[in-house]
């Protein structure tokens, strides 16, 4: 049988970032680590269940949860999987449906070589093993914005399989310990996505929407790896990292592009595993993790109050629903070796070809800052964790002088700490990497001090076009260079407080601390404590 014959679609590639969580507990796969010295060691550590948190009296058993994963991203392309019709988010209602989308007798698929790459370049970032053959299914339901009655997928022979997602968190004090965990893929395979329902609880109706219908998708599913929540969505989080950094998806989970379902057992440890249950559709990371935390201690309040757990997953079974696709022959992929002689560029597809051009990975992308910056793990992580946040960060290194480490504390804590309170995009930002490497440049040269740096910075979000130098100009927020007359306030001060000058004879390190701040406070912020510092303990020590 011949290979389907494959439609072009225009490639569009989207370089983002999301975050990355961390957490505490202790999953099922090998696990190496590293501390924020930066020093890498390997420790292999045994595949077992976390033991829940959950105290338990003396006789009794602990419980051991098992998480598995089943994560649907859209592909990101210009077009659906086996039809022409454009995809974009928020259209209006029905208005991107072809004949086929709507499954109009007569139509045929025609499969999207873009899909295809798409998914041969997530396998191989995921270090799967890519079928040169693979199948296309018939998974058969009733659903109303399921207008063919069936889904086409590939259950039996899917085009990728036994991969590995590697995905850290940390742990330790302050969550400086930094440990990578792998979850086994099971396979990938390429499916359509179905429509919308749309309830109308008012009119008591339901519309349907078809836009969707047709989108291709990718599911990725995890093997049952992970332990708790936590690490259910640190996994997640990794995940779309990647899709994002590859270009296959754009992996909006606040859009649906990526859609988890969380199958979940709990059992006594050195028991066979309990029967599993699925929590399906889950659209954001954070409400994934509580969704499983609750759903095992669900489950561990049902067994221990002598109920039984259901089994609410649905089954992979072929035999229950699927069947070879007649109108689709088998996918058949090549590489460098098996070539065939003359074969059209466009109707084939080269794994090796497709493997040269795979970009930098998340985790490739951390260690290279964490190695060029001499930065903390767990801050190359956060770098990370907002979309444009390390493109702001490395534009600010590239004007400024002062040191990687003072920059990345000024955008991890204050840059960040403003978007957040303001529930800004870093795009949406008034403060652009060039006024903010200005304001660094400021501050290495001990034109301002660190507070008065905080002012400026403040100033900067609420008076747009200002540059630092005006408002420091303006609000004279220079260091004081006279150092004769600050001299004359640190001994006025001395003067003015003889108990804190006795303190300091004691050796109280308090108290000059105190006399710090009184001359700050009446030097409006403008002297530079460490000089304040050093005048206060020349004058006592004369």
């Amino acid at each position: 049988m011949a290979a389907p014959m494959l439609r072009g679609c225009c490639l569009r590639r989207c370089w983002a970032f999301a975050c990355i969580d961390s957490g505490s507990c202790h999953g099922r796969g090998a696990a190496t680590g590293f501390t924020s010295s930066g020093k890498r060691g390997q420790s292999f550590v045994a595949q077992q269940p976390l033991l829940t948190a959950q105290k338990s009296r003396k006789g009794e058993h602990k419980w051991a949860a098992v998480v598995g994963l089943e994560i649907h991203a859209q592909i990101a392309s210009n077009s659906k999987l086996f039809s022409g019709s454009q995809v974009h988010f928020a259209a209006p209602p029905n208005s991107l449906v072809s004949f086929f989308d709507a499954s109009l007798p007569g139509t045929l698929p025609v499969l999207n070589r873009r899909c295809v790459e798409a998914a041969v370049m997530t396998g191989l970032a995921l270090n799967c093993h890519i079928n040169k053959k693979s199948l296309f299914d018939r998974k058969h339901y009733f659903y109303a914005d399921l207008p063919a009655g069936y889904q086409i997928t590939q259950q039996r022979l899917p085009i990728a399989v036994n991969g590995s997602l590697a995905y850290s968190v940390c742990v330790g004090k302050k969550w400086r310990q930094v440990i990578t965990k792998t979850v086994r893929i099971k396979q990938i395979q390429l499916e359509q996505d179905s429509g919308k329902s749309l309830h109308d609880e008012l009119r008591s109706q339901t519309l349907i929407d078809l836009n969707r219908a047709g989108v291709g998708l990718l599911e990725v599913v995890l093997e049952p790896d992970m332990s708790c929540g936590e690490e259910a969505a640190t996994a997640v989080r990794e995940l779309q990292l990647i899709l994002q950094a590859l270009g296959t998806s754009q992996a909006n989970m606040a859009e649906g592009q990526l859609r988890v379902d969380a199958n979940i057992s709990v059992h006594h440890p050195g028991e066979p595993l309990g029967v599993r249950t699925e929590v399906k559709n889950l659209n954001s990371a954070r409400f994934l993790a509580r969704a499983i935390d609750y759903e095992i201690q669900r489950q561990i309040n049902e067994l221990e109050n002598g109920c039984e757990i259901l089994n609410e997953t649905r089954s992979f079974d072929y035999k229950l629903g699927f069947m070879p696709e007649p109108n689709l022959p088998p996918l058949l992929l090549y590489d460098t070796a098996s070539l065939p002689a003359g074969a059209d560029p466009q109707q084939v597809i080269n794994i090796d070809r497709i493997r040269e051009q795979l970009p930098e990975l998340p985790s490739e992308t951390r260690e290279k800052l964490i190695q060029q910056y001499g930065i903390l793990p767990e801050h190359s992580f956060a770098l990370l964790n907002e979309v444009g946040l390390l493109e702001f960060f490395q534009n600010v290194i590239k004007e400024t002088r002062a040191e990687p480490k003072k920059v990345t504390s000024w955008v991890l804590n204050i840059f960040l700490g403003f978007l957040k309170q303001r529930n800004l995009a870093v795009n949406e930002s008034p403060v652009t990497p060039s006024v903010l490497a200005e304001l660094l440049n400021l501050l290495d040269r001990k034109v301002i001090s660190s507070a008065a740096a905080k002012q400026v910075f403040e100033e900067l979000w609420r008076s747009k076009g200002k540059t630092p130098s005006q408002i420091v100009s303006e609000r004279k927020l220079e260091l004081m260079q006279d150092e004769e007359a600050l001299e004359r306030v640190c001994h006025a001060m001395m003067e003015g407080h003889p108990q804190v000058v006795m303190d300091m004879k004691r050796g109280n390190p308090r108290a000059i601390n105190k006399l710090i701040g009184l001359v700050r406070k009446v030097t409006h912020n403008r002297a530079d404590p460490t000089v304040i510092k050093e005048i206060l303990e020349k004058q006592l020590s004369s």
